[in-house]
């Protein structure tokens, strides 16, 4: 179940917010303060995930006939946004301290705890991205994305310590807490454009299109026809609608039997596709005019 995934984010953001604030104790490297404040948004948006991943799983009810699963794109807006809000805080301090810069000390011993935290943040990430993928979630695969941003936030961190416990630079600190501010606010906006996409009802992707035009081809070669093809979105589930246009002396079983058969071959080939069909004559020209939106004006 994705709350599982959900479960093992907000563990591992626990673990890995105690060893980053550890380190920024020690070291009073702003890089390493910028780490720890992207784990504790870690720590929010992971709690917000379980939420979001438990109401999506509840069946369709009286209120949401079609489901809950679009309210997993609340938990990638959370995602997104506390990604900014994390960015924005990391460039405002990373900037008052290339101003004034401060000695860093037990740099050794800061670097190991973030090298720690790096290694429990990229496993979680690469099971939390795989299960999103397959599960298609998109709250996992933006918990993963934050997670990975995480990971690239405490490399740049634990570099800037290096390159200043070597050659005593200490506006390299700042300068590379500024450099991952920026990625983190470039990674926030995917998120937030990816959300938009999802709550806009945006088509199925071009991969997917193609396999469903695959499985309406093999019924063309029957003399069937199809148009009005809509697809989109929400969350784990697609939705198809099609209008089918079959010979005018078909039976209503007939009719009903091939768009059964047509139903069950898109759920096959795109699993978790709730599928509307409607059927036509298609030796009526009204048939053929009504694949707009919009079919009936005032």
């Amino acid at each position: 179940m994705p709350q599982t995934y959900a479960w093992l984010s907000i563990a591992a953001a626990v673990c890995t917010m105690a060893l980053k604030a550890g380190g920024y104790l020690l070291t009073s490297s702003v890089a390493l303060l910028s780490d720890a404040l992207e784990s504790g948004v870690n720590l929010l948006a992971a709690g917000v995930t379980l939420w979001m991943l438990t109401v999506a799983a509840q069946p369709p009810d009286t209120e949401h006939p079609f489901g809950h699963s679009k309210f997993e794109y609340l938990a990638s807006a959370v995602e997104g946004g506390g990604i900014g809000i994390a960015a924005v805080g990391i460039a405002l301090t990373a900037w008052g301290r290339l101003h004034q810069p401060v000695a860093l000390p037990a740099l050794t011993e800061g670097m190991a705890l973030t090298v720690l935290a790096t290694a429990i943040n990229g496993g979680t990430a690469w099971l939390l991205w795989r299960a999103g993928r397959r599960l298609r979630s998109i709250a996992l695969r933006a918990d993963a994305h934050h997670l990975l941003t995480d990971v690239w936030t405490s490399v740049g961190g634990v570099l800037g310590l290096g390159i200043v416990h070597y050659t005593g630079w200490l506006w390299v600190d700042p300068v590379i807490a500024l450099a991952m501010a920026l990625h983190l606010a470039v990674v926030g906006y995917h998120l937030l454009q990816e959300t938009v996409a999802g709550l806009v009802d945006t088509a199925l992707p071009l991969a997917e299109q193609a396999l469903l035009q695959t499985v309406l081809t093999d019924y063309t070669a029957q003399g069937i026809r199809f148009h009005a093809l809509r697809t989109r979105g929400a969350g784990r589930r697609r939705f198809v609608s099609v209008h089918i246009l079959v010979p005018g002396d078909w039976s209503v079983k007939q009719g009903h039997n091939l768009c059964d058969r047509l139903e069950q071959a898109i759920a096959q080939t795109l699993p978790g596709t709730a599928v509307i069909t409607h059927m036509e004559p298609v030796e009526d020209p009204l048939s053929w005019q009504d694949e707009d939106l919009e079919r009936f004006t005032a």
